[in-house]
């Protein structure tokens, strides 16, 4: 109760309004924000029918709203591990403004599997640059559209961060990864730099992963470079 009353007051254009609780015998029901436009897996894998692929710059509209939000939980004033980062926890309003959902509410130690950083999978410690970790996850899922686990593809690309991984250091490599569904959406330039922010989100050692106010400054100045050139 005292953790959804300290969630409850917090507020933040990316992060999804918590409006009411009830709790009944051992269940509890949690009231937020009505989001019209569903999660970002949702769009990504078109989960609906009507649903279309995500422009470029949508896609990145969106990897900017989520940075924001992780920026602020992890700030001085709440200091909250989000723990349970993905794809399906960030929530669309009606103008496609990323809104983050069930931060700090994780049950488990850790998220799924496929986003968890290699420090907790290792002994289990969980922090902000954990969360950075699974944010690098989920703009690898935006730039190349993949699942973070598939099996319907070829062996050797069933798992995303070790399949993509590879190619994000090689500017010349790099395009065989993004979505071809936004093939011509983007410059050369703007792909690099997303690409390489994510690689640096993804680094092994949780050290060298940058904060999330530095990957919102990159993503701001990533926009300015996004209009295709």
């Amino acid at each position: 109760m005292t953790r959804i009353n300290f969630l409850g007051q917090l507020y933040h254009p990316n992060l999804v309004k918590l409006i009411g609780y009830c709790l009944e015998d051992d269940r509890r029901f949690l009231v937020y924000e009505f989001m019209s436009r569903g999660s970002l897996d949702d769009h990504l894998y078109r989960r609906m029918v009507h649903l279309q692929p995500l422009p470029w710059n949508l896609r990145m509209k969106i990897a900017l709203g989520a940075a924001k939000g992780l920026a602020y939980l992890h700030s001085a004033e709440t200091k909250v591990v989000y723990r349970d980062f993905e794809s399906s926890n960030i929530l669309l309003d009606g103008n496609y403004n990323a809104k983050l959902s069930d931060f700090g509410l994780a049950t488990r130690a850790m998220g799924s599997f496929g986003y968890a950083a290699p420090e907790y999978m290792g002994i289990g410690h969980v922090t902000s640059r954990s969360d950075v970790y699974s944010f690098g996850v989920v703009l690898l899922q935006i730039l190349t559209g993949r699942r973070v686990l598939d099996k319907n593809l070829p062996q050797g690309e069933h798992k995303l961060v070790e399949w993509a991984g590879p190619f994000l250091a090689s500017k010349r490599k790099l395009l065989r990864v993004i979505d071809p569904r936004i093939q011509g959406q983007y410059s050369s330039m703007a792909a690099v730099e997303a690409a390489t922010l994510a690689s640096k989100c993804l680094a092994l050692e949780p050290k060298y992963r940058p904060t999330m106010p530095e990957v919102v400054k990159a993503l701001e100045q990533l926009q300015e470079t996004s209009i295709l050139t």
